[in-house]
């Protein structure tokens, strides 16, 4: 669904990513981990052109899209959750759902969606930004499944987030995988990155420097430890 081939980025002249090749398959759920600074949100920009100048090859479905602009990409069917969580503030929940439905063909009915986000039923009126963090992260979650979307990729998505809604959003990504949506998640929560992923890529300096599954990481600590500094229990 999503292949990345001996990519390269830039901001202006800074030079951030260095030959990144990774590959997600449909239903299978890809995690980037690393420290701060590293390039995993500019890997996840790069994918969709987004704010930065790139070279190399990006692929979704199958598809070429190196030279594609952002809307053009999204419009295959990718989604986009943000760090920061990026919802329209002034817009109530249900508009900023609609406004997401009217962005794609082939959108699936927000009732649908609601279904898997019941909470956010009881805001369907509120401005987003009256919203708390963790309730617009749920937004922009939803937003992106009303897209019908067969990549999502997703940049931190539990920041700064209270551990139940961790725990939904660590269930609810196996259930996107299981519908067959390829998933490239951007994560700093180890555990939640163990226990979801298929496949994990460690990133350094703007390139990959692991790849691998998370079984051999429980069993390898010292993988760990050396590029992450972090040990696992």
């Amino acid at each position: 669904m999503l292949a990345l081939d001996d990519v390269h980025a830039f901001y202006g002249k800074s030079h951030v990513l260095h030959g990144v090749t990774l590959a997600v398959g449909p239903g299978e759920v890809v995690t980037l981990l690393g420290r701060n600074g590293v390039g995993k949100t500019t890997t996840v920009r790069a994918v969709l052109n987004l704010g930065v100048s790139r070279r190399g090859r990006v692929a979704v479905a199958g598809v070429d899209v190196s030279r594609w602009p952002a809307d053009a990409i999204a419009r295959l069917g990718v989604g986009y959750v943000p760090q920061g969580r990026k919802v329209f503030p002034r817009l109530t929940v249900a508009e900023n759902l609609r406004v997401a439905a009217s962005a794609v063909p082939g959108a699936r009915a927000v009732d649908e969606v609601l279904a898997e986000f019941p909470a956010l039923r009881d805001h369907l009126d509120r401005p987003a930004g009256a919203l708390s963090g963790g309730q617009q992260q749920v937004l922009a979650l939803a937003r992106s499944l009303v897209m019908n979307c067969r990549l999502l990729l997703l940049d931190e998505p539990t920041d700064g987030l209270m551990p139940k809604l961790v725990g939904e959003i660590g269930t609810l990504i196996p259930a996107l995988a299981a519908r067959g949506v390829a998933v490239l998640l951007v994560e700093q929560n180890l555990d939640l990155a163990l226990a979801v992923s298929h496949r994990i890529s460690i990133m350094e300096k703007g390139r990959i420097c692991y790849a691998g599954v998370p079984d051999e990481l429980r069993h390898q600590p010292a993988i760990l430890e050396r590029h992450l500094g972090v040990a696992v229990t």
